[in-house]
């Protein structure tokens, strides 16, 4: 931890059912309330750092944001607190609300509450799935004062799980015969995907799953839809995306986000070339593929100084 930083255990969602465990992490030696930032995490289950292969990037970025006079707040994800809600017949029914939405909303209502932090200056810094959801966070109850979106899309998470499988099998060579096969069966998955539209939520729980997650968990998030809900925003946002993301695509989903949030004034972009999926640079033996993940590196740090700065510039 760097020297000019402490951190404090927290609990998020006190006297709910699912209280979760935080850390805040926040500069020392500060006399005036702090703008604060709320991190939430991407897909799956996941610790208070985002520990992903050999990364920890809500560790890095906690460190970096409070070295520049940002309290931050990170705490694990409720599938990871508590899995068996998210586990056999259960799975069928749970959405990104109970998964994802519900904590970061107690995370910001912490922050609020805490006397050393300007209320009016809470932000949100959602990475991958958590940038995608970031606008709904903000609509159910977390009323930040500004979004990071991070490696996120406003297109639907079905579109994303078909283009990446399809970006795999691009790859193979036509002579396996697989590569066909496994073709059909993505196609099929989209298929399914497109259906669930016309399905009631009950047909929904008992459909088969698609792309490998529940049925119901495609729909539920298709009826608060990303890009719908940023078209809205008017408050500031800073949207953060790596050239070399093969999971979150600067040829696609990026310059999306331009076209969601060319209406908002407030809305600025900064693409990293040379940065993947957890903004951390790379460029050896398995590049563009899962392998990248198993070498440990960092968040770059002049992503974290973006972001820093950023939030000091909408909290003068």
């Amino acid at each position: 931890m760097p020297a000019g930083v402490t951190e404090e255990t927290v609990v998020v969602g006190a006297g709910t059912a699912h209280p979760l465990k935080g850390i805040l992490t926040i500069p020392k030696d500060t006399v005036k309330p702090l703008p604060a930032v709320v991190l939430v995490h991407g897909s799956g289950v996941s610790d208070l750092n985002e520990a992903a292969y050999a990364y920890k990037p809500f560790r890095d970025i906690a460190y970096g944001l409070a070295e520049q006079g940002i309290a931050v707040l990170r705490y694990d994800k409720r599938g990871y607190s508590y899995p068996q809600e998210f586990m056999g017949t259960a799975a069928a029914s749970v959405t990104v609300k109970e998964e994802t939405v519900e904590d970061a909303v107690a995370a910001a209502f912490l922050l609020k509450q805490d006397k050393r932090m300007d209320a009016g200056q809470v932000y949100l810094a959602g990475h991958s799935l958590g940038g995608m959801l970031g606008p709904r966070i903000d609509a159910e109850g977390g009323n930040f004062a500004g979004l990071i979106l991070l490696a996120g899309s406003p297109r639907s998470l079905w579109e994303i799980a078909y283009d990446q499988n399809m970006r795999v099998i691009a790859k193979l060579d036509d002579s396996i015969p697989a590569k066909a096969e496994a073709a059909a069966k993505v196609e099929a998955e989209l298929a399914r995907a497109k259906a669930l539209s016309a399905m009631t939520d009950e047909q929904a729980k008992a459909a088969p799953a698609v792309f490998g997650a529940p049925a119901y968990y495609f729909k539920e998030m298709d009826q608060h839809g990303t890009a719908e809900l940023a078209r809205k925003l008017t408050k500031p946002v800073l949207v953060m995306q790596g050239s070399d993301d093969f999971q979150v695509y600067a040829d696609a989903d990026y310059p999306l986000w331009k076209d969601v949030l060319k209406n908002n004034n407030s809305a600025e972009f900064k693409l990293y070339p040379g940065l993947n999926h957890f903004f951390v640079d790379y460029d050896g033996a398995g590049a563009g593929t899962p392998d990248e993940y198993n070498v440990p590196g960092v968040v770059d740090a002049r992503v974290i100084k973006d972001m820093g700065q950023w939030v000091l510039k909408q909290s003068r």
